[in-house]
Formats: C-alpha cells, sequence, structure tokens
C-alpha cells in the first residue's frame, strides 16, 4: 500500500519506461506481470480510484488499452485477453494510484481458463 512517506511508484515513471501514452494516461509493461506482456494502464493524475477519474481520463485509459492490444497482437500473439481493474483494499487494490490490467493469455497458460476474472472469487469461478 502507498503511504504519505512512501512515494507513489507510478507518479515516479520515467519517460524510458512508456509503451504508449497520451494527454491524460500512460501505459507501460507490469513490473510483476501474471503473463509475457502484462500492461498496465494508469492516468496521469494521481487518484486512487478508476471510478473518480473523470471521463476523459476514463476513455484516455480505454484508448490505450486498445493501442496496448494492438501492440501485444503484433508482437505477441495472445489467444485472448484479461482487463482488470482492483477498487479499494477489499478489491485487491495494493497501490492506491488508478490502474488497468491488460492481461493476454495464450492457450495452455492455466489448465482451465474458463471463468476468467470471476476466478477472483474461486468458488464463483465455474457456474
Amino acid at each position: 500500500m502507498n503511504s504519505p512517506t512512501v512515494p507513489c511508484p507510478f507518479c515516479a515513471l520515467s519517460q524510458r519506461q512508456m509503451l504508449a501514452e497520451n494527454e491524460h494516461a500512460l501505459a507501460f509493461y507490469d513490473g510483476f506481470p501474471v503473463s509475457p506482456g502484462h500492461v498496465l494502464v494508469v492516468p496521469r493524475r494521481h487518484c486512487s480510484d478508476f471510478f473518480e477519474l473523470s471521463p476523459l481520463e476514463q476513455i484516455s485509459c480505454i484508448d490505450l488499452l486498445n493501442q496496448c492490444r494492438a501492440l501485444l497482437i503484433s508482437e505477441r500473439k495472445p489467444n485472448g485477453f484479461n482487463i482488470g481493474v482492483n477498487v479499494g483494499e477489499a478489491g485487491g487494490q495494493t497501490i492506491f494510484h488508478a490502474h488497468l490490467h491488460l492481461i493476454p493469455r495464450y492457450l495452455g497458460d492455466v489448465e482451465n481458463p474458463r471463468g476468467g476474472v470471476r476466478g477472483v472469487i474461486p468458488s464463483k469461478r465455474d457456474y
């Protein structure tokens, strides 16, 4: 978790780390990827909750998701994607600067991918 004494790692990113950017958001590879090509998209403005971003900031993030998806398809050729946003401690958020995960998926990367993001609550994954 961020605290007032620990700087936000997303606010301290250097230009050389950017994969894509626009006026209101940045995209870069996740430092702890769950799959090859895992990308994070973050708004430039420090705000902890994705739902508290302005509509323009949200659209800017979605625009970068689309750009990075195209880049990943071209360079890594994944078979699918998961998109995730963790909001609040109960939602699994550990860095309190809003961010979206674009996670490329590959056939065979898990035994049974059925349910996708529903797997955050394992007992609800299979339905």
